[in-house]
């Protein structure tokens, strides 16, 4: 980057770093976090998850692989800010049809470079994730700070409603159907369909308002609650729901978000992390077959859930499945009904874009998981009341 204009960053403590604009001029406010991924920005500008967020990338070199319409994973960039700290000045790959600053200033999203990523990422481990500005309208690092103090923060905030689909949609298996899976969009990533659809599955994606009478109408065979942005503690009516299909005995994958509405929906609690995983090379452990696997994270809640042991619930004997091994964050949740699972979950992305695979067998064992379940009542068939 080369400019002759002045943008600075400014931390809800105060510190404050000064850099050149990148992307569009403008001012933003949202909650700081650090992506320590080294490739995969364009899947990371176009997650849904990432609303309200100021993303700063660990990696210092961002951009140099441009950015093209195939890679996105949802139809438009829904951070709130983005933060690299060298921007590649020229994009150099074969499937490249723009630049990523050329994107950033298209999508209105106003960013910083030429800053210190490392200081700020330390700053963040050490103090938390908090509140930030960052601003090339509006230099003065004060005046800044008292707006950064004015934005709303993270935990309380409801955003489900801002990134679901107003409109419900399919994505049809390939090759031959096999079955049938009524998506609840949280802020869905287009790869979580596709993986579905390369193993047979034709996926409805309903709107996150959805009632569970129209989940049933599409005639699922199970039931996906997809990843999102925001307070998990928030999304009462999402529970609500996921309890309802708990108690039809419908089958239930949820990912991200959707393991925290059904660890919610079974009784446990969730709280706020203190920075965060957001990158794609985090290490869990699959306790099923002690295999740690390497995987793409984002986010700043966790499920508060006993790591050792089993809890009884309405609706089964819940385990956890997936512990993180840097910190022993809760990473996923199965529940057992009879010894049969009926209904799991990760924290982490098995549908990570750019990144790593290891975790791409739980699409596997969500197939699987249909395949030994009696199909589910439909809403003309009835069922147990709702929860």
């Amino acid at each position: 980057m080369s400019t002759d204009k002045t943008a600075i960053l400014v931390l809800e403590d105060g510190r404050t770093f000064t850099g050149e604009p990148f992307g569009a001029i403008g001012e933003t406010f949202g909650e700081a976090v650090f992506n320590t991924g080294m490739t995969g920005y364009q899947e990371t500008l176009t997650d849904p998850s990432y609303r309200g967020q100021v993303i700063a990338m660990t990696a210092p070199h961002i951009g140099n692989t441009g950015v093209n319409d195939a890679d996105d994973e949802s139809d438009r960039m829904w951070l709130a800010g983005y933060v690299a700290r060298d921007p590649a000045r020229i994009a150099s790959n074969w499937r490249s049809t723009g630049s990523l600053a050329d994107r950033l200033v298209e999508q209105g999203v106003v960013g910083i470079a030429g800053i210190d990523t490392r200081a700020l990422t330390r700053h963040l481990r050490e103090r938390g994730a908090m509140r930030v500005g960052v601003s090339s309208v509006d230099t003065d690092p004060a005046a800044l700070l008292a707006k950064v103090r004015a934005a709303p923060a993270m935990v309380g905030a409801n955003l489900v409603g801002e990134v679901t689909t107003r409109q419900p949609y399919s994505v049809a298996a390939e090759g031959t159907h096999r079955f049938t899976v009524a998506a609840l969009d949280l802020g869905i990533k287009r790869n979580t369909p596709r993986r579905l659809a390369a193993r047979g599955v034709t996926t409805h994606v309903l709107p996150a308002t959805t009632t569970v009478e129209d989940v049933l109408a599409t005639g699922p065979d199970a039931v996906f609650l997809s990843n999102g942005p925001g307070d998990p503690a928030t999304a009462d009516e999402q529970v609500e729901l996921t309890r309802a299909l708990l108690a039809r005995k419908v089958p239930i994958f949820g990912i991200c978000f959707g393991n925290q509405i059904l660890g919610r929906a079974l009784g446990f609690g969730t709280y706020k992390l203190a920075y965060g995983h957001h990158g794609i090379n985090q290490p869990v452990q699959d306790r099923t077959t002690g295999k740690v696997e390497v995987t793409a994270h984002n986010h700043g809640f966790a499920v508060d859930a006993p790591r050792e042991g089993a809890t009884d619930t309405e609706y089964g004997r819940v385990e956890v499945s997936h512990v993180c091994l840097n910190d022993e964050v809760v990473e996923g949740l199965r529940v057992a009904d009879g010894g049969r699972t009926v209904a799991f979950s990760v924290q982490y992305h098995p549908e990570a874009a750019a990144g790593p695979h290891d975790a791409d067998y739980l699409f596997d064992r969500f197939t699987a998981l249909i395949e030994g379940q009696a199909r589910p009542a439909t809403a003309t068939q009835g069922g147990p009341a709702d929860a």
